[in-house]
């Protein structure tokens, strides 16, 4: 009777220690998890106060009588689609991060034609209230660029934790999946070409 006692009891206390060695990685990796989706909160934040700003900023341009159509119609079309391409934060993988991202490039490069097209229009570059909008979404896209570096970061840390042993059997057994990152977007390891031509 002593011998199965103290069998159970060693059962009982190797159980516990196992159940341990689970639980600490495991809530670890909650924590983390959580600490990606909130990175990932703050990265839609910044992306939104951009697509909050641009309505006010076509309309400014709109003013100018001559200003080029077909830029503003650009501007708004990606607006539109970056608006329309939404990831879940519980679903942060390579091919949606991607998208996510293409979405928003296709915007950056419709305001960057924009900004440069405004450069033919002084009473544009006068006016104050362009300027102010101007600054504001200069601002946001330090902001962008900072928020999804700490998102990347974040990330990272998640995704090398799930990866270590013993934490890549927990990670197995509890569907704690690698998530993507922000990539440099494709041309931006060139150096842009610049002529000086005086000709």
């Amino acid at each position: 009777m002593k011998n199965i006692s103290k069998k159970l009891i060693g059962i009982v206390v190797v159980v516990l220690i196992l159940i341990a060695a689970f639980v600490k990685p495991y809530n670890n990796m909650v924590s983390k998890d959580e600490t990606c989706s909130k990175a990932w909160s703050n990265v839609e934040n910044v992306y939104q106060r951009r697509l909050d700003l641009i309505p006010n900023l076509v309309k400014t341009v709109q003013g100018a009588a001559d200003y080029e159509k077909g830029t503003l119609e650009a501007v708004v079309e990606a607006r539109a689609k970056a608006t329309s391409v939404q990831v879940d934060a519980n679903n942060l993988t390579e091919e949606a991060i991607a998208k996510f991202q293409a979405a928003q490039d296709q915007l950056s490069s419709a305001l960057s034609k924009m900004l440069v097209t405004v450069e033919r229009y002084p009473e544009l570059k006068a006016n104050q209230n362009f300027l102010e909008l101007q600054a504001q979404l200069e601002g946001t896209e330090n902001r962008i660029a900072v928020e999804r570096n700490k998102f990347n970061e974040t990330v990272g840390d998640y995704n090398s934790y799930i990866r270590k042993f013993p934490n890549n059997i927990i990670s197995g057994l509890f569907n704690f999946d690698k998530k993507g990152y922000f990539k440099a977007t494709a041309g931006a390891e060139n150096a842009p070409d610049v002529n000086f031509n005086f000709d």
